[in-house]
């Protein structure tokens, strides 16, 4: 795929979790219909595709059916969402000035991966920075980024939350 298609990917997919996280979405369709009011493009299939990439479930609660996000236990297995991103997104993971992690992603993804990064809640992590292409990691006091890339990198492979 090319550069604009990643970042137009990245910032639908971004969109997607935004407005899962925050609406009750019952259907793709709905899920296509704000991604439209948005800006953003996107066919049912391609819509049926990052529901599938992203890992997002179908739910019945007592209000009826919507979108979620799962796996956002403490105890729960790395999240579909964390994963799957890092696996898409991360060009490069290192360490920056300091204790500072630095991630690089292609142009338009470092926020959505910045997003799942943060939405995991990982223990070791304070927070991120993300801009266009690179976002920044700090770790929680004690905690370093060789540590944070390490836990990264098992994540990606599936091995750890």
């Amino acid at each position: 795929m090319n550069r604009n298609g990643t970042a137009t990917k990245a910032k639908r997919q971004q969109a997607i979790l935004s407005l899962v996280g925050r609406e009750r979405l019952a259907s793709q369709e709905e899920i296509r219909a704000r991604i439209r009011a948005l800006g953003l493009e996107a066919t049912q299939s391609t819509i049926s595709r990052d529901v599938e990439e992203l890992g997002l479930a179908r739910v019945h609660d007592a209000r009826g059916l919507r979108y979620v996000v799962p796996g956002r236990a403490d105890a729960a297995p790395p999240s579909a969402v964390l994963r799957h991103a890092l696996n898409e997104f991360a060009l490069s993971l290192s360490q920056g000035a300091g204790e500072l992690l630095v991630i690089r992603t292609p142009p338009g993804a470092a926020n959505a991966l910045g997003e799942a990064v943060d939405r995991a809640e990982l223990d070791a992590v304070a927070g991120t920075l993300a801009g266009d292409d690179t976002i920044l990691v700090v770790p929680r006091k004690g905690r370093t980024a060789r540590s944070i890339e390490r836990m990264l990198e098992r994540i990606a492979a599936g091995e750890e939350r």
